[in-house]
């Protein structure tokens, strides 16, 4: 049913690409109707890359899950670059990182109630979320005082982004060593499609979110002008859960199916993953375009170390709960109160 309303929803991404060139909608339509768009075009970017790591094996398929999955975030965040709204591409990182750790995580421990999970795993990923908020602290602490966008803020940046991106080859290796696969199985006998095709696929949904990540990026100042909201509350809480929709309705499912364990994973995998890849992957791509500083609020570093300790603490016993599940959700209730009360900076 989820499949069937996936597949038939990818018609939104040309008909929003055709509007936005031959009809005058509004920033605010764009804006909804390009979030709409971007949720199908994210799950179908996951299903081919799962079906390309089917005959690539687990290393190779591994890094593509691992770049191709998070293609719609890299393409929305290298955009806002572009557009010079560099609190916007902090915003919806910072996001997409706590919302895996406490929505989506939250949701999947609701749904799937009691049962095990993986204690190894759990906190092989909150270990590499705690060395991230540290490492990030470097860049961000200086930049408290004084232009956050200054060029010495970004040259700064990018020996961390470096030492993430080790951390994330050295993590992946070691999972990939436990783990045959990181990805969402799913429980019906799919026949995997060939090479050609999966990259065939992946070409043609990246280059499609491009175009609706252009339309998004466009019409959000005007959307977050008209409804009163801060640009960075809209990225950080909007913007992170639309580029991660397809993912979180996928880990929740699962978990909703008793696989509460590979639920937790996928959750606690992705948001290490967002934070020791997909952060310096945007840092040091910036530089293609305009050098994008590492200069993250307290309020944004905040929300990650208290998102991590709670999870750690919640799931220290390696046992899930819909208890468990509601107190991450109320959480994450308080940080996306803080990120509106916090406004842009």
């Amino acid at each position: 049913m989820l499949r069937r309303l996936l597949f038939s929803t990818l018609a939104l991404a040309p008909i929003v690409i055709g509007l936005h060139y031959v009809a005058d909608l509004g920033a605010t339509t764009e804006f909804v109707l390009a979030a709409l768009a971007l949720i199908p075009l994210a799950w179908i970017i996951g299903e081919a890359t799962e079906h390309a790591a089917e005959h690539t094996g687990p290393g190779i398929g591994g890094f593509l899950n691992a770049t191709f999955g998070n293609a719609p975030e890299l393409i929305i965040a290298l955009l806002a670059v572009h557009e010079g709204l560099t609190e916007v591409v902090r915003g919806s990182l910072t996001g997409s990182v706590v919302g895996n750790l406490l929505l989506v995580l939250g949701f999947s421990l609701l749904a799937g109630g009691r049962g095990e999970i993986d204690r190894w795993s759990t906190f092989m990923s909150l270990g590499a979320l705690a060395i991230a908020v540290t490492l990030l602290l470097v860049p961000s602490v200086p930049s408290w005082d004084g232009d956050p966008d200054r060029h010495s803020i970004a040259v700064i940046s990018v020996p961390v982004s470096l030492a993430l991106l080790v951390l994330y080859v050295v993590a992946t290796w070691y999972s990939l060593r436990r783990h045959r696969l990181m990805h969402v199985s799913s429980d019906e006998e799919i026949e995997a499609w060939s090479l050609r095709q999966s990259l065939g696929v992946l070409a043609v949904a990246t280059v499609a979110t491009a175009l609706v990540a252009e339309v998004l990026v466009g019409s959000l100042e005007t959307f977050a002008d008209k409804l009163g909201l801060s640009q960075f509350f809209v990225a950080a809480v909007i913007v992170a859960i639309v580029g991660n929709a397809a993912e979180h309705g996928g880990a929740v499912l699962v978990a909703f199916r008793g696989k509460i364990r590979l639920a937790a994973e996928i959750a606690l995998a992705s948001s290490a993953q967002v934070a020791v890849f997909l952060i310096p992957a945007v840092a040091l791509l910036s530089w293609l375009i305009e050098p994008l500083a590492l200069a993250f609020r307290p309020v944004e570093l905040g929300a990650l170390a208290a998102s991590t300790a709670l999870v750690g603490v919640t799931l220290a016993d390696g046992r899930s709960s819909r208890l468990k599940g509601l107190l991450l959700l109320a959480a994450y209730v308080i940080v996306a109160i803080a990120f509106y009360a916090a406004g842009d900076r």
